[in-house]
């Protein structure tokens, strides 16, 4: 009877305890992931029972996610659930579905969507599995190189609630170091995401700003390796240098995973309605986006046979899965860096004398450089415009993005608040996604996917002389790196 009365006293206790084990974690992992980078924010989701803000002490004129003691003990009150939540809660995440996407194609179809909706989310579960238990569906893959695009096995390293072995080999790493920004399913609506400028990336649209590919394709491996690698200066994106190579491929393929899922479902959910005969109900079994019953049995048995299907034997709308999972996962295969010409090895008065003209195309209403960042690169400019994924619930579907109340539903369904886009202050030196040469070059080539910012027509040096030439590119270049310097 003493030892029952013993165990029940200390209950009280030992809940105390262990929250205060779930706090020491906490702190321990926030010194040995956080980093002090570009007086920013940094935030990491760090530990089973974590998440939280760390804020730096160099002060940039950059804007940064937090900027004020009001909105830093904000951070730590809209944190502070996700200790619990995150880590520390018996019921497994999910990653829900993208309904924001469903409401932007029923305005814009003017034709429900719910029963497209159930019947993708279905297949999208089915064929990619859950944030413990991630698939990755081979048999809808028509090459080789699309099936071992991602490791199922470094898949199932990053998945899954943080966890170590005695050989403190980490798993779970998707939510110990990314969850906090970029959410469970990768759409940028981490429990930090409301207090970031710029906002953390969704994945799920499979576009992607720091890239060496074209402005239309996807990002090779080695630019999220490098993402990871340096970090993103100027914003709350921590480098994750330190970490081991494993692990950052893991968390690569993590991402690869999380955007190929995203995209396949917003690309059935537009089929579907668009080509499918889905209205306020399902078409007929031949047109429904399902899979076959032993497709299905397949999927939930975790088979990965390397077979892929036989397209002569798939209804049309099984033929639609197939057909979007290949262009979307073919185009990650497919991408490359895009080719770079030499630079000129300008030195001297021959680099002062370029470094001049890319000042004067900068500026220049050819280039035009400084209606969006100012003369020099100074800024000061008001900012009117948004990015896509903000454009993609809000004007191209003839909302206004002031209009709250008709972005209420939007937000509801888990949008984030419309904000305008802050074109960056380059005078300042601070250059994201890389500042190399190469880099620039392709930056000011290709603009930046999901931003106004466009890309610039090359053409090859004519005898009138019109158009922008390599050489032109390389002297804006020039400029950038001497403004930097």
């Amino acid at each position: 009877m003493g030892r029952r009365f013993t165990s029940l006293f200390h209950l009280p206790l030992l809940f105390i305890l262990h929250l205060m084990s779930c706090l020491a974690i906490l702190i321990r992992r926030i010194g040995r992931h956080c980093r002090l980078r570009s007086g920013c924010v940094g935030f990491s989701a760090v530990g089973g029972c974590s998440d939280v803000p760390e804020r730096t002490v160099r002060a940039a004129p950059n804007r940064c996610s937090i900027a004020s003691p009001a909105a830093w003990i904000l951070a730590a009150l809209m944190v502070s659930p996700s200790v619990l939540m995150v880590g520390c809660r018996e019921s497994a995440p999910e990653f829900g579905h993208d309904r924001v996407r469903a409401m932007s194609l029923e305005i814009s179809r003017d034709l429900p969507t719910e029963a497209a909706m159930q019947d993708v989310s279905v297949v999208v579960d089915k064929l990619f599995g859950t944030p413990q238990s991630p698939r990755w569906p081979r048999r809808w893959m028509r090459s080789e190189a699309e099936q071992n695009l991602v490791s199922l096995q470094r898949l199932e390293i990053a998945a899954g609630g943080v966890r170590s072995d005695q050989a403190n080999v980490h798993s779970g790493l998707y939510q110990e170091h990314c969850v906090i920004c970029h959410g469970i399913a990768g759409s940028g609506t981490g429990a930090a995401s409301r207090l970031q400028v710029p906002y953390p990336r969704d994945f799920r649209a499979g576009v992607f700003k720091w890239k060496s590919t074209t402005r239309s394709e996807k990002p090779t491996r080695d630019d999220l390796e490098r993402a990871l690698v340096s970090g993103i200066p100027g914003t709350p994106m921590p480098s994750f240098r330190t970490l081991p190579s494993s692990d950052r491929d893991a968390l690569v393929d993590y991402v690869i995973y999380l955007s190929v899922r995203g995209e396949v479902e917003r690309r059935l959910l537009a089929h579907a309605v668009d080509m499918l005969d889905y209205d306020e109900s399902a078409p007929a079994d031949e047109l429904r986006i399902q899979l076959r019953d032993e497709e299905a049995l397949a999927q939930q048995s975790g088979a990965d046979s390397t077979a892929s299907m036989q397209l002569d034997e798939l209804s049309d709308g099984q033929r639609a899965i197939a057909d979007v999972i290949h262009d979307v996962v073919g185009r990650w295969v497919s991408a490359e860096s895009s080719p770079v010409p030499p630079q000129p090895s300008d030195e001297g008065e021959a680099l002062a004398a370029s470094v001049a003209r890319g000042r004067e195309l900068f500026n220049g209403p050819v280039v035009a450089c400084a209606g969006c960042h100012g003369q020099d690169g100074v800024g000061g400019l008001p900012s009117l415009d948004y990015d896509d994924w903000t454009k993609e619930f809000t004007t191209r579907i003839g909302i206004t993005p002031e209009d709250t109340e008709a972005v209420k539903p939007f937000r509801k369904a888990g949008a984030l608040p419309p904000r305008k886009i802050e074109p960056r202050v380059l005078a300042e030196g601070l250059l994201r996604g890389g500042d190399d040469p190469e880099t620039l070059y392709r930056r000011i080539h290709h603009g930046i996917a999901g931003t106004p910012m466009p890309g610039i027509e090359i053409v090859v040096p004519s005898e009138e002389g019109t158009g922008v030439s390599p050489r032109d590119v390389w002297d804006l270049v020039n400029f950038l790196e001497a403004m930097k310097n």
